[in-house]
């Protein structure tokens, strides 16, 4: 993501994964195939644009086979009107064999809706759509 490469991010998950995003908000929702998740990463990209994690934290255990990890840190990214918005949260991964299985993306998510308000109030009504699942 930092390097802005988004179309990329799909490749790295198993062909049925689960990728969710906890929260009731454009971003929100579960998906469960590289095509819904593609889909998911491009309005991430469209609605935060700028979107950088800086991660405090990582932990890892299990084998190759079946790998956990959880990501902690904080983001930043540009709202309407040059202000910076930001976020903090965990990243919950399970890998299998290399690639992602699960991703469950844990934030604060009363602040994310209201960014979310503040990019459609500034044209975007992709920022109020329903979650994109599949």
């Amino acid at each position: 993501l930092n390097a802005g490469r988004y179309e990329r991010i799909p490749a790295q998950f198993a062909a049925q994964h689960r990728h969710s995003m906890v929260g009731t908000h454009a971003l929100g929702g579960e998906r469960r195939d590289q095509a819904a998740t593609a889909r998911g990463y491009g309005r991430l990209q469209r609605l935060l644009p700028g979107l950088r994690f800086d991660v405090d934290g990582v932990w890892v255990s299990g084998w190759p086979g079946r790998t956990r990890a959880v990501v902690a840190g904080r983001d930043r990214f540009q709202l309407p009107g040059g202000r910076e918005g930001s976020n903090r949260g965990m990243h919950e991964f399970e890998l299998r064999w290399g690639r992602v299985s699960a991703l469950t993306v844990h934030c604060d998510t009363a602040r994310l809706a209201g960014d979310l308000a503040e990019v459609a109030a500034a044209g975007q009504p992709e920022a109020l759509a329903e979650p994109i699942t599949g």
